[in-house]
Formats: structure tokens, sequence, C-alpha cells
């Protein structure tokens, strides 16, 4: 059923436009989502949005019933969620390796939006196929993530992860051993010109992208060390193409690893067969603090490594 608000402009309010006033009375929706309500006059006229309101008028906003949902066939259950958190407005995962985010033109079934829908409602403001997704992961990195159920919280977690203001830490398995402890890596990252399923660094134009690492632990007799990397902005493929074109790529990462040069020096004989047969790059999403998109209560999730990543460490530990 729609919902149908009658406002009557005050004196402080004369003179601002429309869409302005409408924004400030219903600040739960954005002014483009406003721009699409049916707004009428008292008169039963339909106002323009960028006319300036007077002191007394009245206007009624007929605001469409939200979808909560999207087509109940667009659903599975191939894998147990591993569910952090729930309430009525979020829903917080620790996606598995190998799980697609939501259906595409080569992945129809088995991601990991559909079988969230099984489990649960996701925001339609996402879309028909991206219900509720307001952050991603790449198909073969897992790790932390939060849903947005209620429109209300996915409006707000977009604002937070478009200004960063949360925290998000990943480990990664890297190719070398640095001769520092930490390090700051910044530079624009654009899409890449010859394929364009990769990302490139580049020094003028694309986006600004800032990645801190932390040395964890190293192994030199392997040429192998874990790094935990805290993200400051968030684009497409940053970590992995940060630490590649630094000199440490992500272990059995198929797009920026150039791992095949690097197999030749691999003595130990477990960690070669490790290698040459896995497949997903060697990055987990940690850690996830960010606040309570309706509750403003401090949300903070850790999560341990999945079990390849387990049993890689386990190897150089005994090498």
């Amino acid at each position: 059923m729609n919902d149908i608000r009658e406002f009557i402009v005050s004196e402080t309010d004369e003179l601002v436009r429309l869409d302005k006033y409408l924004s400030a009375q219903m600040p739960e929706f954005s002014r483009s989502e406003i721009q699409k309500f049916n707004v009428r006059r008292a008169d039963g006229t339909t106002p323009k949005f960028s006319e300036k309101i007077r002191v007394g008028d009245i206007f009624s906003v007929e605001i469409p019933a939200p979808k909560t949902d999207v087509a109940t066939d667009n659903v599975s259950t191939d894998f147990d969620l591993d569910i952090l958190f729930e309430d009525d407005d979020i829903i917080v995962i620790n996606k598995p390796r190998g799980v697609v985010m939501y259906p595409s033109a080569g992945n129809k079934t088995g991601t990991l939006v559909q079988n969230i829908l099984a489990h649960t409602k996701l925001s339609a403001l996402g879309g028909a196929t991206r219900p509720g997704v307001v952050h991603r992961l790449d198909k073969d990195t897992s790790g932390v993530m939060v849903f947005a159920k209620s429109n209300a919280a996915f409006r707000e977690l977009v604002k937070t992860f478009s200004e960063h203001n949360l925290t998000r830490k990943y480990i990664a398995f890297v190719w070398g051993v640095p001769n520092w402890e930490s390090a700051d890596i910044t530079g624009n990252i654009a899409r890449s010109s010859r394929n364009r399923q990769k990302m490139t660094m580049v020094k003028t134009g694309g986006k600004p992208s800032h990645t801190e690492v932390a040395v964890i632990n190293a192994w030199s007799r392997a040429k192998i060390s874990e790094m935990r990397c805290t993200l400051f902005t968030g684009r497409t493929h940053q970590i992995r193409l940060h630490l590649s074109a630094h000199g440490f790529p992500v272990l059995c990462d198929p797009v920026y690893g150039r791992g095949a040069t690097r197999l030749g020096s691999v003595r130990d004989a477990d960690l070669l067969e490790f290698l040459r047969t896995h497949d997903g790059q060697m990055l987990h999403a940690e850690v996830l603090e960010f606040t309570h998109p309706t509750t403003g209560a401090p949300m903070r999730f850790k999560t341990r490594l999945p079990d390849d990543m387990m049993e890689l460490k386990y190897i150089l530990e005994n090498i």
C-alpha cells in the first residue's frame, strides 16, 4: 500500500526549492528518489521540483510501497550460510571462497545473494540482481560482508562505504619478503586499456587509492610473507593490484599473481603441490567495523582464516 504524506510550508521554508524542502521533511529518501514520487498541490496540480515554495503551500506526496525482496525464483541453497549477525536491517555473512556475489551472464545460480534470499529478504534498492549489495568481494576472496535488509539500512550503508567511514582489514599471503615492517601504498587506479578485466596503476586519470600494509609473518626460505592490508579506499582489485605493482603479488592470483615465474624457486614438495593445484587468490577479508545504519551502535566482526589459507600457513610454518 502506498504511503501518502501531506506537508504545509511554514515561514522558515519560504522560497526554498520544492525538492530541497521535501528532502528535509523526508530525510530517509534521497532527492533523486523524491523526484520519482507523485507530488500534488492542494488543488490537484503537479508542481515542478525546481520551483520556489511559499508560506501556506500544501503538498501531498504519494510514496510507492517499497519492494523488500526480489523474485522468489531467484533463490538457491547451494551452501550453508555462515551468518555472523542478523537483525531486521542488516545481515553479516562470512563469504566462502569460490562463490560469486550475485547472478551474472556466466553465473546464473549458486551465488551468495541467491543463498541469502533463500534465508531472508534483502533491500531491493540494489536492483533486481543485486538486492541489498552495498560492497563486493571477488569470487575467490573470502571473508566478512554486510548486506542491507531494509531500504533505510541500504541508503545509510551506501553512504558509509562511499565516505569510507568504516574499517576494512584483509589478510594476504604474498610472494616475497620485504625489508620493511609496514608501508603505505597510494596511487590512482584505472581499468586497463589492454585487458578490460584488469585494473592498472596510472599516473594521470583514474581514481585515488590507498592501502596500508603491515607484515605479520615472513618465511624467508619459502620467500613468502603474510600481510595485513587496511583499506582506506575501495577500488576494484585494489589490494591485489597494489601488492603486485609493488613486487609482492598475492599467491594463487590468476590475474596479478605472476605465479608461473616463481614456482621454479619453490623447493618444498607440499608447498609446490598446494600452489600448483589451488584455485583462488590467498586473500581474506578479516575485519569489518562500521556503525549500525539504523541504531548507530558500533559493530565489529572478525573472521578466522578459511581452511585453505590455514593449510597454507601450516605448510609454511613447517618448512
